[in-house]
């Protein structure tokens, strides 16, 4: 098993601190990332992830541009979406666009499909919410037919029908991996298998075990399905500093920050000290010294048998300094630890 782990980071490239604690403009934070994907290359990480969002707090409006660069720049890395908000985007688009990127990183691309907790993008691009699931539904059923198969024919509500379209460039091999973003909704696990398609679980809060009935549903349908077990991944929120002390001070001003400013719009309440720290000690915050978040991943991944941990390593406005060291700290000691743990 030890052999298939892959340990990643994912950002939604959140709008970080300069040194005066003023906020960066957009154009330096995407500056940033890229130094940041660049070192993550460098320490070893297998993966790294950037979410679409089309908001003042996050930097990545198109990943995809952002991956190109970044493949430029490194040689091992392996680069995707968490996650490309496909209900609010064209699949022909989308195909292309990760075809391009996969000939240029040399088959390194791969791409989470979501539907997008964060409906910014629906109105932006001229969406009804209401066609929240019929959007995600078809247009997934698209995006997975141009994978297959070269000539298309495709019919649905969302869009006039294809008759026998090629879309270019094709894949040079078998393409990029995809992964379907699930959140805990039974239907996506299902949605996942019927597609033969990867599952990343986003595990943001809670202890990670309670997600263990949709892994068991995953096998169940798989077996029913008769579809291959694919393998699995959790992506969760966290930061790496030298001691468990330091990760905890840098990072709640800044996770409650981000907390309390979506709270702000969703109705939640303000983030307590207490509550964050039962998160980072019992429940989906992987935060403290490369020992402790090791110990952390290799739990949950044995627990729900996992071949694949991404750590968020940006949450809220924390510098850029502070992600650098949390990236060459979980690179350099905190994935060879998961590794001789997993072993």
């Amino acid at each position: 098993m030890s052999k298939n782990l892959e340990l990643g980071l994912d950002t939604f490239g959140d709008i970080t601190e300069d040194g005066n604690g003023k906020l960066k403009h957009e154009a330096k934070v995407l500056r940033d990332l890229v130094e940041e994907g660049v070192l993550a290359d460098q320490v070893g990480v297998d993966f790294l992830g950037l979410g679409e969002h089309h908001r003042k707090d996050f930097a990545i409006s198109s990943p995809e541009i952002l991956m190109t660069y970044i493949a430029a720049k490194t040689e091992r890395l392996k680069l995707g979406t968490s996650v490309t908000v496909l209900s609010s985007d064209d699949p022909i688009r989308v195909f292309q666009r990760f075809s391009t990127l996969d000939a240029l990183s040399g088959g390194r691309a791969e791409i989470t499909l979501g539907r997008g907790s964060f409906t910014e993008s629906f109105p932006l691009f001229g969406h009804d919410l209401n066609q929240y699931e019929v959007l995600f539904e078809q247009k997934l059923d698209l995006l997975t037919t141009l994978w297959a198969d070269e000539v298309v024919s495709w019919s649905g509500d969302i869009r006039p029908p294809l008759k026998r379209q090629s879309v270019f460039p094709r894949f040079e091999d078998k393409g990029p991996t995809i992964w379907v973003g699930v959140g805990g909704s039974p239907d996506s696990v299902i949605r996942a298998v019927t597609y033969n398609l990867q599952m990343m679980l986003a595990i943001i809060g809670g202890d990670p075990e309670r997600f263990k009935p949709y892994v068991d549903l995953y096998h169940r349908a798989c077996d029913q399905m008769e579809h291959p077990v694919k393998p699995l991944g959790v992506h969760s929120p966290g930061h790496v500093a030298e001691t468990d002390e330091a990760a905890v001070e840098q990072l709640w001003p800044h996770y409650k920050a981000f907390h309390d400013r979506l709270g702000r719009e969703r109705g939640w309440s303000p983030m307590g000290k207490d509550a964050f720290l039962s998160e980072v000690r019992n429940g989906s915050v992987y935060a403290g010294s490369p020992e402790t978040v090791a110990k952390r991943i290799a739990k949950t991944m044995k627990t729900l048998g996992l071949s694949r941990f991404d750590l968020k390593y940006s949450t809220g406005p924390m510098p850029h300094a502070q992600l650098m060291k949390s990236i060459e700290l979980y690179g350099r000691k905190v994935i060879p630890l998961v590794r001789d743990m997993m072993s």
